[in-house]
């Protein structure tokens, strides 16, 4: 009997002071762990260690972000940036205006195709992109050349253009019509 309650000890079984058998709960799986000794530990140390790195990435961008933002020359590099960028806008706008002849226009065309495509060997698909939206704003036949565009181009890319296209007609009519550079057709 001794031997009995021995063999049944080791396999989970336990007879407590009244003689009835009743199943042996270890702690690990009160917590609902597998029954291997250790093994359900992995699962929540690994969310652990991914949520101490993700605090630490977080800590580590407010950090350098505020040290930015704190630099004493971080207002005038910004202020820099925003009027070389606007000076650039505005030379871009006077060469636009600069178009009232065809052979102009022919030359402007050429360059912002070949820049495209000069920007597009490098895999700069974004200059690529607004490069072949100038060129096709003052194309004669614009249908004509975004099916030769599509064909050549990579589709990502492709799709970057034909999102691009109407705001730039936009852009390029309301250029025009501002530095009165349109030339009346009943001339």
């Amino acid at each position: 009997m001794r031997k009995i309650e021995e063999q049944s000890r080791y396999q989970g079984v336990i007879k407590d002071d009244f003689g009835r058998t009743r199943k042996r709960v270890l702690p690990s799986q009160l917590l609902g762990a597998p029954e291997r000794a250790g093994a359900g530990w992995g699962r929540p140390l690994l969310l652990l260690l991914a949520g101490a790195c993700s605090l630490a990435l977080l800590g580590y961008s407010v950090y350098f972000d505020r040290q930015r933002r704190n630099a004493p020359d971080f207002q005038r590099k910004l202020r820099q940036k925003r009027r070389k960028e606007r000076e650039k806008a505005k030379a871009h706008d006077v060469e636009l205006c600069e178009m009232k002849n065809i052979g102009r226009v022919r030359e402007f065309f050429l360059q912002e195709v070949q820049l495209g495509e000069h920007w597009l060997s490098r895999g700069e698909h974004k200059k690529s992109v607004e490069h072949l939206t100038n060129a096709i704003s003052v194309c004669a036949q614009p249908h004509q050349l975004l099916q030769i565009l599509h064909n050549t181009l990579p589709p990502q890319v492709f799709e970057m253009l034909m999102q691009r296209v109407p705001y730039e007609k936009q852009q390029l009519q309301a250029v025009l019509n501002e530095h009165d550079c349109v030339e009346d057709e009943t001339e």
